[in-house]
C-alpha cells in the first residue's frame, strides 16, 4: 500500500473515531488533512465526514494546486487553512478541523480554553488555546492570522477560529485525533469548573516537571 492509500485509511478511522466520540457535532461538518510531503497534503473534498470513503480525497501542493481528485468549489476555499499550517511548521503530519461542541461554545465566545488540564500539556500545549479574530471562512485574513500563531507560538498545537470552530494539528493523524479530544474535553471541564467558583491555574513548574516526567518514563521504557 502506498503512502497516500494508507494516510487515506488512516483519516477514515479518525473521522470514524471523531464521529463516535462526538466531535464532529450534529451536521458531521469537519475537514482533514494529512502531509504526504514537504510539499503535498492529502485533504478531504467534501463538508460531510459522516460517510467518509477512499473516494472523498484530494491530494493538494501546499500552493493550492490540485493534483489528483475532485474537491468541491465550498471546500476549495480551505485549502490554505491546511496547507498554512504545513507550511509554517515542519514538524505537523496532521490538521484537524471540526465544530467539537465544547471547544467551539469557546470559540463562539471568542475566548481562549485555558491550559489547566494537565493532559493538554502531554501534548505539548504550554500556552491557552488562542482565538483567530474572525474573518471569512478560509480568506487570507483567516489564513494570516492562523499562520501567524503556528509561527510565533510553539506552545501552540490548536487554535479557535472566531465564531467558527476549531483547528488541530500535530505530529500525526493518531495524535491530533487525541489532542481535539483532550482539547474538547478541557473545554467542557472548565466551563463545569466556572459553575464552582472557576478554574485554577496550573503552577509554573508544572509545565516543565511533567515533560520531565514524560521523558523519565520514556527512558524507562526504552
Amino acid at each position: 500500500m502506498d503512502q497516500v492509500q494508507q494516510k487515506k485509511r488512516e483519516l477514515m478511522e479518525a473521522a470514524h473515531k471523531l464521529k463516535e466520540a462526538g466531535l464532529l457535532f450534529r451536521g458531521y461538518h469537519a475537514n482533514l488533512s494529512a502531509r504526504i510531503s514537504e510539499d503535498t497534503m492529502i485533504l478531504t473534498s467534501g463538508g460531510s465526514v459522516e460517510h467518509l470513503d477512499e473516494n472523498g480525497f484530494a491530494l493538494i501542493r501546499l500552493d493550492g494546486q490540485v493534483i489528483e481528485g475532485d474537491i468541491a468549489p465550498v471546500m476549495a476555499e480551505i485549502i490554505q487553512m491546511h496547507a498554512g499550517v504545513y507550511r509554517e511548521r515542519p514538524s505537523v503530519g496532521c490538521v484537524i478541523h471540526t465544530h467539537a461542541p465544547h471547544a467551539t461554545s469557546f470559540a463562539v465566545a471568542q475566548q481562549p480554553i485555558p491550559v489547566v488540564y494537565e493532559p493538554l500539556v502531554r501534548f505539548g500545549v504550554t500556552e491557552d488555546i488562542p482565538v483567530v479574530p474572525w474573518a471569512p471562512r478560509g480568506s487570507d485574513a483567516s489564513v494570516k492570522g492562523i499562520a501567524q500563531i503556528v509561527k510565533d507560538r510553539p506552545g501552540v498545537w490548536a487554535v479557535l477560529l472566531a465564531n467558527h470552530g476549531v483547528l488541530a494539528f500535530s505530529r500525526s493523524i493518531s495524535e491530533t485525533v487525541q489532542l481535539l479530544a483532550t482539547l474538547d474535553e478541557a473545554a467542557e471541564i472548565v466551563l463545569n469548573a466556572r459553575m464552582l467558583g472557576g478554574e485554577k491555574r496550573l503552577p509554573d513548574q508544572a509545565f516543565t516537571q511533567i515533560q520531565e516526567r514524560m521523558r523519565e518514563f520514556a527512558e524507562v521504557k526504552r
